[in-house]
């Protein structure tokens, strides 16, 4: 299992920061808040299966070269795209340093015929605009990555700031405006986070603490979607969660607690580094057992 032991502090690499501490309790806390909800697992669990099919998307993760170990960045996207899409989850890109990640991304989600949620880093609200532009005929959101203002790997190499209020809701009416796609703030972590969430009411809050990869406080993703999935989902309209999502039992807790969809990076792209499609397809099945999951 991918759970933070092995690549402690590979940054680049799939590790994280303090020694994996994030990473780690994302992976190991979603036993322990499964059993302190065992009434609302247990109830979820008792729904006909057809109410506990799961909603699953690839995590946006780009640096394929940097970070996963792929010779060629276009030639991830076209892979983890294709793949993603042929095994029937949802698709998200992300954005990166340089450009052309975020460019990749498109240029492969244009490949399938399809759409996709577009995450953004946090850069001027101009940039992300004209980043905006660039996603216009394959975005079916735009959100923006406000933790990644603080993220390692792109320090010293680009502009990052950190969002207020005001900017986020600039970003949100002009992709409702002139996109006509709802509107995501991804790495809802911390009381401050709640708080932009309170003032922006963006269409999805997505849960995140990029993976255990930026320095935040302590915490798993898990406990923080158990402690406020009802206060976020009063002030948004669907929540969504990444995090140590490991097994159907886990993607099952998700939903009983009250978030939308689950996204899933490390396992995913690993299965794919191993075994193509066929090893992608083979991780989305096991995670699928939720219908069944007791």
């Amino acid at each position: 299992m991918c759970n933070g032991q092995a690549c402690r502090s590979e940054l680049p690499g799939m590790g994280g920061v303090r020694n994996n501490e994030n990473f780690i309790l994302n992976v190991s806390d979603w036993e322990r808040i499964r059993k302190e909800n065992s009434e609302k697992i247990d109830d979820f669990l008792k729904q006909p299966p057809e109410f506990r099919i799961p909603r699953i998307a690839i995590a946006p993760i780009t640096g394929a070269v940097e970070n996963i170990g792929y010779n060629d960045e276009r030639i991830y996207y076209g892979h983890i795209v294709a793949a993603s899409k042929n095994v029937g989850i949802g698709l998200c890109i992300g954005d990166g340093y340089p450009d052309d990640k975020l460019k990749f991304g498109i240029e492969a989600i244009e490949g399938v015929k399809s759409t996709a949620s577009v995450f953004i880093k946090p850069y001027s609200n101009e940039k992300i605009i004209e980043r905006i532009n660039w996603s216009a005929k394959i975005a079916n959101l735009i959100g923006i990555d406000i933790d990644s203002y603080n993220i390692l790997t792109m320090r010293n190499l680009v502009n990052l700031e950190k969002k207020t209020a005001e900017h986020l809701i600039e970003i949100r009416d002009y992709a409702h405006k002139v996109l006509n796609v709802p509107f995501a703030i991804k790495g809802i972590f911390t009381d401050e986070d709640l708080k932009l969430v309170d003032e922006v009411k963006p269409d999805v809050a997505y849960i995140s603490n990029h993976g255990g990869r930026i320095d935040t406080r302590r915490g798993s993703t898990a406990e923080f979607l158990a402690m406020h999935a009802k206060e976020v989902k009063n002030n948004c309209g669907r929540v969504w969660v990444d995090g140590g999502i490991r097994t159907p039992l886990d993607i099952a807790t998700a939903h009983a607690l009250g978030a939308d969809r689950v996204l899933i990076g490390r396992p995913f792209v690993t299965a794919l580094c191993k075994d193509g499609e066929r090893g992608l397809c083979g991780k989305v099945l096991e995670l699928a057992l939720i219908q069944y999951a007791r």
